[in-house]
């Protein structure tokens, strides 16, 4: 066994649904603890997946280079089919570009708070995780002190836009002055896995850098505004050679067909993304609104969750839980981070959070 494996805790899955409601005494549970679509799924996605299990038996393999899938995305992101890597969510995407890159003694710069996935994995292949903490007012990477964080032994450097949990968005300009500042031989990975809610620029992806520089990927999923968490369906765009490379260690078989088809359809429903994101805009709006009046600290969001602070914030995790929602903890001694609910909902929780501060 590595040794570094035993300094390693296992991921954590939140307690289920039924047992959380059983325990409470509840007849209904929100979870807006994971960043999940709360406006569901593309009711194309349903009548695709119906279309294929009515026509198809399962004893086939699928295909393991996601063909019809892997040309809508080339098509729509106008990039060449190589350049995908295509994965079970965005996890196993992460997780192979580690395996492919990473050797003992590497080094990886974050800003922290980040997704704990890109530590994580870099840990596993033996690698120096270099944390650059995030401007604590505002929730902003610091690109100058992450460009001091980076020399001759980082091969990654991790850019989650809009970030997780903050839910700050970094404009492209900035992230481009970072990239012309690093080594060409450092690979950033810009994770867009929340970009789709970004409304406060017209065209928020940093896809151009991906023509303007050899050292640059991106990576997308359909768990987030397209409500496909359950297939598990993930993305990165990179150089041709990289992701050659990458496909040496893919598992031949990894997305399954019903992932593929849902996604497929989920791509072509750009009515319902619209739809979605306009509504989790509105909400959110409202949220900060409330923030500010109740003067709460918060980051401002461009995502599909807010991260803030109250005093005892358990407390009113707890209080929320009772309700029947179910909210993030643990990433910030005393913070949370609120996945964006319905308005029905939200109209509920900022009740109680009024009555709680009061």
């Amino acid at each position: 066994m590595k040794e570094i494996i035993r300094t390693l805790q296992p991921y954590v899955p939140e307690e289920p649904a039924q047992a959380v409601k059983s325990r409470l005494g509840v007849d209904r549970l929100v979870r807006l603890s994971a960043n999940e679509n709360p406006y569901g799924t593309s009711p194309e996605v349903r009548e695709a997946i119906l279309s294929y299990v009515t026509h198809n038996d399962a004893n086939y393999y699928p295909d393991g280079n996601a063909t019809p899938l892997r040309t809508k995305l080339a098509e729509y992101w106008q990039v060449k089919p190589e350049q995908l890597v295509i994965g079970v969510g965005l996890d196993e995407v992460i997780a192979m570009v580690n395996k492919t890159l990473i050797n003992a003694g590497d080094s990886v710069v974050v800003s922290t708070p980040a997704f704990s996935e890109y530590a994580l994995n870099g840990l596993v292949e033996g690698a120096e995780i270099r944390e650059v903490p995030a401007d604590f007012e505002t929730g902003h990477y610091d690109f100058s002190s992450l460009v001091k964080a980076v020399d001759h032994t980082t091969r990654l450097v991790w850019i989650c836009n809009p970030n997780n949990p903050t839910g700050t968005y970094e404009a492209v300009e900035d992230i481009r002055r970072f990239v012309e500042n690093i080594p060409t031989d450092t690979l950033v990975i810009i994770d867009e896995a929340y970009i789709d809610f970004v409304t406060s620029v017209a065209v928020p992806t940093a896809r151009a850098l991906l023509d303007e520089f050899p050292n640059v990927a991106i990576m997308r999923t359909f768990s987030k505004a397209y409500g496909l968490a359950n297939y598990r369906v993930g993305y990165m765009m990179a150089p041709v050679e990289l992701a050659n490379y990458i496909q040496t260690i893919r598992l031949p078989y990894n997305l399954n067909t019903l992932s593929q088809v849902a996604a497929e359809a989920a791509l072509a429903d750009q009515e319902f993304l619209a739809r979605t994101v306009s509504q989790n805009a509105a909400e959110r709006d409202i949220w900060e609104s409330l923030f500010d009046e109740l003067r709460i600290h918060y980051y401002k969001s461009e995502a599909n969750f807010i991260f803030f602070t109250v005093p005892d914030a358990d407390g009113l995790a707890d209080v929320w839980l009772s309700a029947g929602y179910q909210v993030r903890r643990g990433q910030r001694p005393n913070w949370l981070r609120l996945t964006i609910p319905a308005a029905q909902d939200g109209d509920r929780m900022r009740a109680i959070l009024r009555e709680y501060v009061a």
